[in-house]
C-alpha cells in the first residue's frame, strides 16, 4: 500500500520511519472504520487543538463525533504519538494527514 503520512505535534513536524508510519496509518484507519457511516479511507485529516477538540475529515467530509468518540480518538492518538522522537511534553495540538 502506497501512503503518505504527515504528522505535526505542538506545531513541530515529526519524522516517521516505516514502522511508525504504518502503525499510525493502521490504528487511525481502525478508529475511523469503527465510526458510524464511514467508508473507504482514501484521505484523512485528523486534528486536535489546544482545547482538546478533535476534528476528522474523511475523503473531504467532516466526520461527526460525539463526546465519547472524541475522547477515545484524542486519548488513543495522543498515547500513540507521545513516545515518538521529537514529541516534547504533552500532546496539546496535533495535525495528522494520511493519503492512501
Amino acid at each position: 500500500m502506497t501512503r503518505e503520512i504527515s504528522l505535526s505535534v505542538n506545531n513541530v513536524p515529526i519524522n516517521l520511519d516505516y514502522f511508525a508510519a504504518g502503525y499510525i496509518d493502521h490504528v487511525t484507519g481502525g478508529i475511523i472504520a469503527s465510526l458510524k457511516d464511514t467508508g473507504e479511507i482514501k484521505h484523512v485529516e485528523l486534528s486536535m487543538d489546544g482545547a482538546g477538540n478533535v476534528k476528522i475529515k474523511l475523503n473531504g467530509a467532516n466526520v461527526p463525533l460525539n463526546y465519547f468518540a472524541s475522547e477515545i480518538v484524542k486519548r488513543t492518538v495522543s498515547g500513540m504519538v507521545s513516545p515518538l522522537k521529537g514529541v516534547e511534553g504533552a500532546v496539546d495540538k496535533l495535525e495528522l494527514k494520511i493519503n492512501r
